[in-house]
C-alpha cells in the first residue's frame, strides 16, 4: 500500500522527498510498535523535515534542499497567508500545525525525564504516530492519483492499527509470536485486518494445524463471552474491548528472541 502512495505523490512531489517521507514514517512506527519510543519521536521530527518541504515545493514550486536549515516558522506564516480561496485549508493550517506539533516533541520536549517522574515516551510517542498517520492521509486525500475509492481505502490503511507480530507473506498472515493461545492468536489476526475483517476461511487458513479443529468454538468465545469481536454472518470484525485489549497486553509485538 506505501508503495502506491510513493508512486503517487512522486507525480506532484520532488521523488527524493517523498522517500525520505515514507521512510520516516516507517521507521517511526516500527520503533513505536517495537518499543523504541524515543526513536518514534526522531524519526517524527524527520518526517516533519520531509513534509514542510513537501508544502513548500507544492506552493512555491521549490523547496529548502535536505541538509540545509529549514526555517520552519518562515514558512508556517508564509503557508497561513496564503489565500484560501486557491489553497486549501489543510496545506495553509490543518497540516503545518500538525507538523509543528511533532516537530516540538522532537526538539523541545525532554521525552526521558520530567520534573513529575512521569514518563512521558509513550503518550508523546503516540502523538506523533498518530498524527504522522493524519498528515500522510491527508497528503493522500489532496494529492492522490488514483480513483476517489481506492484514495479512500489508501488513507483508511493508514490510519488503521497495524500489528508488527503479524507479516503479510502475499496475503497469507503469519504470526511470529509461536506462543500465542488460540483465542489471541485470532484475536491479533482481527486487529490486523481491521474494518475488512475476516472469514472463517482466512483465519483457518493463517491459524496452526492445532488451532483450527476448534477455531469457530475460539472465534465463538471471542464474541459471545468477551466482546472481543463481532460476527455479521459473513465475517469477523474485532471490537473496541478487543483492540483495547491487544494494545493493553502488547499482544501486537514481536516478543525477544531468547
Amino acid at each position: 500500500m506505501l508503495e502506491v502512495v510513493r508512486q503517487g505523490l512522486s507525480k506532484s512531489h520532488n521523488k527524493k522527498l517523498v522517500d525520505e517521507l515514507l521512510e520516516a514514517y516507517t521507521e517511526a512506527k516500527r520503533n513505536f510498535y517495537l518499543g523504541g519510543l524515543r526513536l518514534s519521536a526522531v524519526e517524527g521530527g524527520r518526517f516533519c523535515e520531509a513534509a514542510f518541504r513537501m508544502l513548500e515545493e507544492a506552493t512555491t514550486g521549490t523547496f529548502t534542499p535536505l541538509g540545509k536549515q529549514l526555517d520552519v516558522e518562515k514558512l508556517r506564516d508564509a503557508l497561513s497567508k496564503l489565500p484560501g480561496a486557491t489553497h486549501n485549508d489543510s496545506i495553509r493550517l490543518h497540516i503545518p500545525r500538525a507538523l509543528r506539533v511533532v516537530y516540538d516533541i522532537r526538539n523541545k520536549r525532554d521525552t526521558a525525564h520530567l520534573a513529575d517522574n512521569i514518563d512521558p515516551n509513550l503518550q508523546d510517542s503516540s502523538l506523533v504516530v498518530y498524527s504522522l498517520d493524519w498528515v500522510l492521509a491527508e497528503f493522500v486525500r489532496l494529492y492522490h492519483t488514483v480513483p476517489a475509492n481506492e484514495a479512500q481505502s489508501i488513507v483508511e490503511f493508514l490510519v488503521t492499527r497495524r500489528a508488527p507480530v503479524v507479516q503479510d507473506f502475499a496475503g497469507f498472515l503469519k504470526i511470529l509470536n509461536p506462543g500465542l493461545i488460540a483465542g489471541d492468536h485470532a484475536l491479533v489476526l482481527l486487529y490486523q485486518r481491521g474494518k475488512s475483517g475476516a472469514t472463517l476461511d482466512e483465519l483457518t487458513s493463517w491459524s496452526k494445524p492445532k488451532m483450527k479443529q476448534n477455531l469457530k468454538t475460539t472465534l465463538k468465545r471471542l464474541v459471545d463471552e468477551r466482546a472481543f469481536a463481532h460476527f455479521d454472518g459473513k465475517q469477523y470484525f474485532i471490537t473496541e474491548n478487543g483492540m483495547r485489549e491487544v494494545e493493553r497486553r502488547k499482544l501486537y509485538q514481536i516478543p525477544d528472541i531468547k
